[in-house]
């Protein structure tokens, strides 16, 4: 409604009726805003009636997805921190000190035992070995004339025909000269073995690395100069560390009879991306001491590698059995609230009301965590829908499954719950 400024009145004395007009006009002015009010009143009071009516003003229960805890014999797994390394790890280094004439090699290629990888230029050696067996045909030469000598003086010696100092003389030359031709033997298989060495082998079967020199390098064997590294990688070994706290606990809670020992000591890696490399290795030894600085265990085990997918130097996981549980109860590892007070889960209570409840872990298996205690069968333990809960505020369990999605004839009812709201 447009509004309409006020009426004029005549500045002249005005009649009894025009007064009486004047204030009939006054209050019908005054009475049309509260008009107003008391019909927006009216219209917001009709607007809550109905909203009252389809809902009476209470929100339904929310929706969480429940699982129902059971027992069952279980394999405590732990999972581990640890590291790749070859089986078997060898450094090709210079035997003699030259040249480098040859890469006989790929680099990154398979190498066979035995199989030459560099050559050193050999003509210096070969040199040295034919002084070598120059000077033990001569000692030879001379250990014959010794010979002769010693078998002509031995009758003259008996029969007193030559002092005995000129035998005893006779002797000793010839066993020096015995002497020499054995030095001299020797220093021709040094000499062998220097030209032999010119060659360097392969000291493994294994996949070989970069080269460390490149051809016209001097390399000395003062220095053992280091040529390459082959590594055997067709098995590897997989090093990893446990606290000697929780091993300490792990063999108290078998022998109060808590866990029975596992059947097995096999060790699963898990990857970087979270996938488990299919082979199973095998546990070799736990290290009987423990590191003073870290409190930690260094255990070892073996792995299958025929394919060379993993290499030397690589970061994993390793999954072992440690146990075995006979009355466990698993839960996702979502469903758990680890503190510095303790561990606890969210239990339905069966008003509908959500209860939290301290439990004890003993390990995982894969995504799930070990409870040993702290829960019931029965039990509904609550594993989605936290943002959900409030104190004091009704729920509605709904089946939880490991991919999200409900199942049951509580989840058919979640859909009209959701729709109410």
């Amino acid at each position: 409604m447009a509004f309409k400024p006020p009426i004029a009145l005549d500045p002249a004395p005005l009649s009894s009726s025009s007064t009486s007009r004047a204030v009939v006009a006054s209050s019908v002015r005054r009475a049309w805003p509260l008009a107003g009010v008391a019909a927006a009143m009216l219209v917001l009071a009709g607007c809550g009636q109905g909203a009252g009516g389809a809902g009476g003003g209470q929100m339904p229960p929310a929706p969480v997805g429940v699982i129902t805890a059971k027992t069952a014999a279980v394999d405590v797994t732990t999972e581990l921190p640890g590291r790749l390394e070859a089986i078997r790890t060898a450094q090709v280094r210079a035997r003699v000190t030259g040249v480098v004439k040859r890469r006989l090699f790929t680099e990154g290629s398979l190498v066979k035992a035995g199989q030459s990888l560099f050559e050193i230029d050999p003509v210096p050696y070969r040199a040295a070995l034919d002084s070598a067996q120059a000077s033990q045909a001569k000692a030879e030469a001379v250990l014959m004339q010794a010979q002769a000598t010693l078998e002509r003086n031995r009758p003259l010696a008996q029969a007193k025909a030559i002092s005995d100092q000129d035998w005893v003389s006779t002797q000793a030359s010839y066993k020096q000269a015995q002497a020499d031709v054995a030095a001299a033997k020797a220093a021709v298989v040094q000499a062998k073995l220097n030209v032999d060495y010119t060659a360097v082998l392969s000291p493994i079967s294994g996949r070989i690395g970069r080269a460390e020199v490149t051809e016209g390098a001097l390399v000395s064997a003062g220095e053992a100069t280091l040529l390459a590294t082959v590594q055997q990688i067709d098995s590897l070994y997989v090093n990893f560390t446990q606290s000697a706290a929780d091993a300490m606990k792990l063999k108290r809670a078998v022998e109060a009879g808590k866990f029975q020992k596992a059947g097995s000591a096999e060790v699963h890696v898990v990857l970087d991306d979270g996938t488990v490399y299919p082979l199973a290795g095998k546990l070799l030894f736990s290290d009987i001491t423990v590191d003073s600085t870290s409190g930690q265990v260094t255990l070892r085990a073996e792995l299958p590698n025929p394919k060379g997918e993993l290499l030397p130097g690589l970061y994993v996981k390793v999954r072992i059995a440690t146990a075995k549980a006979t009355d466990a109860i698993l839960v996702p590892q979502q469903a758990v609230s680890r503190g510095t007070t303790g561990d606890t889960v969210m239990v339905v209570t069966p008003d509908k009301q959500v209860s939290v409840r301290p439990v004890q872990l003993g390990g995982t298996q894969g995504s799930q965590w070990v409870v040993l205690g702290g829960l019931q069968p029965g039990d509904q333990v609550v594993v989605d829908g936290f943002q959900k809960i409030r104190p004091k505020t009704p729920v509605n369990p709904v089946p939880w499954t490991p991919d999200g999605v409900a199942s049951g004839p509580a989840a058919a009812s979640a859909p009209a719950s959701a729709a109410s709201h």
